[in-house]
């Protein structure tokens, strides 16, 4: 049975505790510093004669604010914030592992010269596009509408690529290709087309930048094997967490944030999980 390992706490003090070489794969998903606060509102609706919603049949809603959750993305020294994380991030990799490193377009091109230096330009091996189509529109420049995940192997020459692995996606003019090949589908390339979580849906955990578990467990999937050794130390929601345990791999997963961990006891509640630093009785009081 594979288990998640769930630490409270900064990332890189847990992170120095740890042996070199004995991670498979790391993805990690950091603040996109963006200098705003990272919120998402959590709400219920109820039937009410005065409601401010409207719904199926014309009944109306009242709309129940229970709560949000929260953090400030904004560091005035991001590299110098990154810098050490990702040495120790290399340093516990495997000879064969692999980084997965997540942000959007404000920072990623600063941050892959950082990768570059810390692992060598010969070991970046693809940038994912991840492109999604929802929210709101631009009447200024064009909408940014995608992420950036950046892959580096420890050795370049010696990495997991579980080609076999992969998923396979429509052809958009399958009668180009014929029968058989429309059938089977194409592979993907770098560029994932992927929807949000959706604010409605049952993957949905409250966290305000919750990733979804199709991406990541591509990545899982395809860049790992069965019993291998995972780790997210930018857990938030706990999202990579799942993945892997759902594919059968070990995950550990860091977080300092409060509302975080708390997000992760539920979401694990039925997992095989071990809490490291987690007095949740006083984790609660810092959320309040």
């Amino acid at each position: 049975m594979p288990r998640l390992s769930i630490y409270f706490g900064d990332n890189l003090d847990i992170l120095q505790t740890f042996p070199g070489g004995e991670i498979d794969l790391i993805y990690i998903d950091p603040p996109f510093n963006t200098g705003k606060v990272q919120r998402r509102r959590q709400i219920r609706t109820v039937l009410a004669s005065d409601g401010d919603r409207i719904g199926f049949g014309d009944k109306r809603y009242k709309t129940i604010n229970i709560g949000s959750t929260a953090y400030r993305d904004s560091f005035e020294d991001f590299l110098g914030f990154l810098e050490p994380r990702l040495q120790e991030a290399k340093r516990i990799l495997a000879a064969n592992g692999s980084l997965f490193f997540h942000l959007d377009y404000r920072e990623i091109h600063y941050c892959k010269i950082l990768l570059d230096e810390i692992f060598g330009r010969e070991s970046f091996i693809n940038e994912i596009i991840w492109a999604y189509d929802y929210g709101a529109r631009s009447k200024k420049k064009w909408s940014p509408k995608h992420d950036n995940i950046l892959w580096y192997a420890k050795d370049p020459d010696n990495y997991t690529f579980n080609y076999e692995q992969m998923d396979r996606i429509p052809y958009m003019a399958p009668r180009l290709v014929g029968e058989e090949k429309a059938n089977r589908g194409k592979t993907p390339t770098d560029v994932w087309w992927h929807t949000i979580v959706s604010p409605n849906g049952k993957e949905k955990t409250g966290y305000a930048t919750q990733k979804p578990l199709g991406i990541l467990s591509r990545i899982v999937n395809i860049h790992s094997r069965p019993g291998d050794k995972l780790c997210d130390f930018f857990a938030g929601s706990g999202s990579f967490g799942e993945a892997a345990y759902k594919l059968n791999r070990d995950c550990i997963l860091i977080d300092k944030n409060p509302q975080a961990m708390a997000i992760m006891k539920k979401r694990f509640a039925s997992f095989s999980a071990e809490w490291f630093n987690c007095d949740f009785a006083d984790i609660e009081k810092r959320r309040t």
